[in-house]
């Protein structure tokens, strides 16, 4: 593995360490082969952590390659063999992951060495009250990494705030890649310049350049999210369901599908699905599955860019053409009366699904996918012009509750449909 200097720095650092990094620079990589290091060499503890489990056991098997390259042996095998939350090691370290929920109950009691929180700029605020006394006894450490988020919690006063006593890095995707080798260097600053045109500046400067903005926030607050998060599955009985569809772009690998149920004047998600890597003859066909089971009242699709075959398809269908309507974040046409006409735009979707959970008219599952989707929604604010522009990292779940959500004025607007 080469490394980049800062790579070796951050694989050096001793003590609790910030890692402050614009996108694809590979500081994953780089905690991977630390974490990896530091079990091999004496018994000791490392938990994981991340805003899903997906994420944090990705981290995971990272490790487990790194071990493999340094020492295969000391792996454990047989009925202790690594799963995808634990690895034991031979000379009696564990690395683990861990659900930690929406406020750290799941690593409540646990005594560490170490402790990895991934991407802990997207972690809710309470969880850190469940970590620190991890390290109590041990005289442990944190090593943090993430992207940067808003302004506020516990991630940017470790990096701004020396008084909290970390170590800290900061990485510039746009100097990482120019410090790489050809082509692979090309081929990044090819795809930043693709970024950089696709995005606003404050949005390329915080995903990529690393820079916390002042001009941009949280659009749902910590303390929103944890109110209107209280729902647990239930099982299915008739109702009136809504459903929301975000369809993967090309080049993306999720889609998303969120169900909502109109009671007694609230809504009620009652499922959220994603796929990944999905054709788009399979998400027509979950649509018509998902369509069977709840008899949707209405079928709100993002039909930009891959989703226009899917929404085309769904409009045609017998089963579903009465209530497929197309939402894709463009300008629509609202007709609120004969005489005035306005444009529905990606705002209207946001601020009309806000108002929803600040009202308590709408509420969500205690899903940890969910509130990470929701918490990295960002409304940047543009004084010049007066205008905002709301965007998110992990928007696809938000984006289909979004579309579901539209259903509150379904019974009040003719939405324009092609």
């Amino acid at each position: 593995m080469i490394l980049d200097k800062w790579q070796e720095e951050v694989l050096e650092a001793e003590g609790n360490i910030c890692l402050c990094s614009g996108r694809q620079v590979g500081k994953s990589e780089i905690i991977a082969l630390k974490t990896a290091r530091f079990v091999s060499k004496s018994r000791k503890s490392v938990l994981i952590i991340s805003p899903t489990e997906e994420q944090a056991e990705l981290m995971l098997s990272k490790v487990i390659g790194h071990l493999h390259d340094i020492d295969p042996k000391i792996i454990k095998s047989g009925k202790d063999k690594p799963t995808k939350h634990k690895l034991l090691l031979k000379n009696g370290s564990l690395v683990m992951t861990k659900a930690v929920g929406q406020y750290g109950t799941g690593a409540r009691g646990l005594t560490m060495d170490v402790v990895v929180p991934d991407e802990c700029a997207y972690l809710p605020e309470s969880i850190w009250a469940a970590i620190t006394p991890m390290l109590l006894t041990t005289g442990g450490v944190l090593w943090l990494l993430s992207t940067p988020n808003a302004q506020e919690g516990y991630f940017y006063q470790a990096y701004t705030n020396a008084d909290f006593g970390f170590k800290t890095f900061h990485v510039n995707s746009e100097e990482v890649a120019e410090g790489r080798p050809e082509p692979m260097r090309s081929r990044m600053l090819e795809y930043l310049a693709r970024e950089k045109a696709r995005m606003s500046p404050m949005e390329y400067a915080q995903q990529y350049l690393a820079q916390f903005q002042e001009e941009l926030g949280q659009l749902f607050s910590d303390k929103l999210i944890g109110e209107v998060q209280t729902l647990d599955r239930v099982p299915f009985e008739p109702g009136t369901y809504y459903l929301g569809v975000d369809v993967a772009r090309m080049g993306g690998d999720e889609t998303t599908f969120e169900i909502l149920e109109l009671k007694d004047k609230k809504f009620y998600q009652r499922e959220n699905i994603t796929q990944k890597y999905t054709l788009t003859t399979e998400t027509i066909s979950k649509i018509l599955e998902l369509n069977h089971q709840y008899n949707f009242k209405m079928i709100y699709i993002d039909d930009g860019g891959l989703g226009v075959a899917v929404f085309d398809q769904i409009l045609n269908h017998p089963k579903t053409r009465n209530k497929v309507t197309a939402i894709n974040n463009a300008s629509r046409s609202l007709e609120f009366d004969t005489n005035r006409k306005r444009k529905l735009l990606k705002e209207d979707l946001y601020m009309n699904f806000k108002a929803l959970l600040e009202k308590q008219d709408l509420f969500l599952l205690k899903d940890p996918t969910i509130a990470m989707s929701l918490k990295s929604i960002m409304v940047e604010h543009d004084l010049q012009n007066q205008n905002i522009k709301i965007y998110g990292r992990y928007s696809h779940i938000t984006e289909g509750l979004i579309r579901a959500a539209w259903s509150n004025h379904s019974t009040r607007l003719n939405l324009w449909c092609r």
